[in-house]
């Protein structure tokens, strides 16, 4: 695969730059590009999580390049975040899980991990860097220096304190705690983002500029905007694929789901699904009001716009209740829609991209050199303004999850049995027991994902996502055992990878 090719990218933009960023006659380098992030939370694309995203699709995706095989590298909110914040695997980062014991925004992390993300970066190349809404689940932790902490690398800071909420909730207002109540007009918090990005373009931004903007649907507790309470009324969760379908041969967790699930839970779960959908519609309006914005100022055709969320999700597949935390698609296959400078319309990208190359296409756009980082993911600028093949790309990559209760079952869980697939809102049942495990997932030649766990069986699931593209049969005790070993080593390979290693 090689190093990643940021002069080259670089050159093959300059002139989209220049014409698009106005670049004064006679200046040798043409002003790096603004940069926007929208990150959603736990928006998943297998199960029609992007169906209510009309504007953003046609906004962003439309105008530019969306990308079929996005994925994050561990399917959960703190980890992954860390994750595209650093650029790293999580066993580089460190950050395990949601708790303040797994490393999630805790000292350890704003010590070591802080100072190497991306904005520290981009703030040293000149950029203004705004972020406001969900950071990391433990931010704000009185632990971990509570609101007053804010992290280098941002100028404008309006994080929320914990983890998603829409009323009621506290921001650290550039280190001053700032309460919220539950008045529409005030308070709802996709909206109060969007006001404030609007007001930061309006009144403070000045090119070249990041903004990363990260509302808190289609996360629980799904509290949709008055004006959208009632959308979707008879819209239920997708019945068809792996839904209420039986763990057959699949890890202990799994196989523990009760199938088919009661009444009672399908009923929880389409009820979820629509409110998930509803919130979504507010984050939608987020985007059309930001890109209006942008044209208003004449920034759209100097901006890059990205569109991505945390980690997917699942609501009845394999009969698993509301939830994230598994190794499946559902759960690891995340949105990306790509626009800006030289990037031409209406591109469909087959490429894998992982939620750690946001970091370095980022550093890539304003100029850095990626390799002078610590970063494991590599810069997909090319593939967003060069017809580079997929050949020239990453074949297979590494996705990895520690579960919270890996020893001992959670108190909070009904009994296991029939008891997991009745496990709501969020089953934290999903981290009970040893659900620990470190998969290759390969997109060439074959569509291959492998997986082992740490529990005592030591237990593999292998799929052959070609064939069995719902990951319906676990191959792993049919196969030649000669394949079992070269996906283990390849896994091993990865666990240790650190930065260049990781990208070949």
């Amino acid at each position: 695969m090689g190093r990643p090719a940021s002069w080259p990218a670089l050159l093959a933009v300059s002139v989209a730059w220049q014409v698009a960023l106005g670049a004064a006659a006679g200046e040798g380098q043409p002003r790096p590009p603004n940069i926007v992030l929208i990150l959603t939370d736990d928006q998943d694309t297998e199960i029609g999580g992007m169906t209510p995203m009309k504007k953003t699709q046609a906004l962003i995706g439309q105008q530019g390049a969306s990308f079929t095989n996005a994925f994050t590298v561990t399917p959960l909110c703190c980890p992954s975040r860390s994750s595209l914040l650093s650029g790293r695997y999580p066993h580089n980062h460190l950050v395990r899980n949601n708790s303040l014991e797994g490393n999630c925004s805790s000292l350890a992390w704003q010590k070591t991990q802080e100072p190497q993300a991306f904005p520290v970066y981009l703030q040293k190349q000149g950029y203004q860097t705004f972020y406001a809404g969900k950071y990391l689940n433990q931010y704000g932790h009185p632990a971990a220096g509570g609101v007053q902490h804010v992290p280098v690398g941002w100028n404008y800071w309006n994080a929320l304190v914990g983890n998603s909420r829409y009323y009621n909730y506290t921001l650290s207002a550039n280190g001053q705690e700032e309460r919220h109540g539950q008045r529409y007009q005030d308070d709802y918090l996709t909206d109060l983002i969007a006001n404030r990005s609007l007001d930061f373009l309006e009144k403070l931004a000045r090119p070249p500029f990041l903004m990363v903007l990260a509302p808190p649907a289609a996360h629980s507790p799904w509290t949709a905007a008055p004006r959208y309470a009632t959308a979707y009324g008879t819209t239920k969760a997708p019945r068809g694929g792996s839904f209420n379908v039986p763990g057959k041969d699949k890890h202990w967790l799994v196989r523990q789901a009760r199938s088919p699930m009661a009444n009672t839970s399908i009923a929880f779960l389409d009820k979820a699904y629509r409110e998930r959908w509803q919130t979504l519609l507010s984050v939608d309006d987020l985007v059309e009001r930001v890109m209006g914005r942008l044209q208003d100022r004449d920034l759209l055709g100097s901006t890059y716009v990205f569109y991505t969320s945390d980690n997917g999700y699942h609501a009845g597949q394999f009969s698993l209740p509301i939830d994230k935390r598994q190794l499946y698609e559902f759960d690891i296959r995340v949105p990306l829609l790509v626009r800006g400078p030289g990037i031409k319309a209406n591109q469909t990208r087959p490429e894998p991209i992982l939620n750690i190359d946001l970091g370095p296409t980022f550093l890539d756009l304003a100029g850095f050199n990626v390799s002078q980082t610590a970063m494991d993911g590599q810069s997909f600028l090319p593939l967003l303004v060069t017809p580079a093949q997929s050949g020239e790309w990453r074949a297979d990559f590494l996705v990895q999850y520690t579960g919270e209760g890996s020893l001992d079952r959670d108190p909070a869980c009904p009994a296991l049995g029939p008891g997991v697939a009745q496990c709501f809102p969020d089953c934290v049942c999903e981290d009970a027991f040893n659900n620990t495990y470190a998969c290759v997932r390969a997109l060439r030649p074959h569509g291959l994902q492998y997986c082992e766990f740490a529990d005592s069986q030591t237990f593999v699931e292998l799929y052959n996502l070609t064939a069995d593209p719902l990951q319906l049969r676990n191959v792993a005790r049919s196969v030649d055992p000669s394949l079992l070993e070269v996906l283990n080593q390849r896994l091993i390979k990865f666990l240790a990878c650190a930065g260049p290693s990781c990208r070949i």
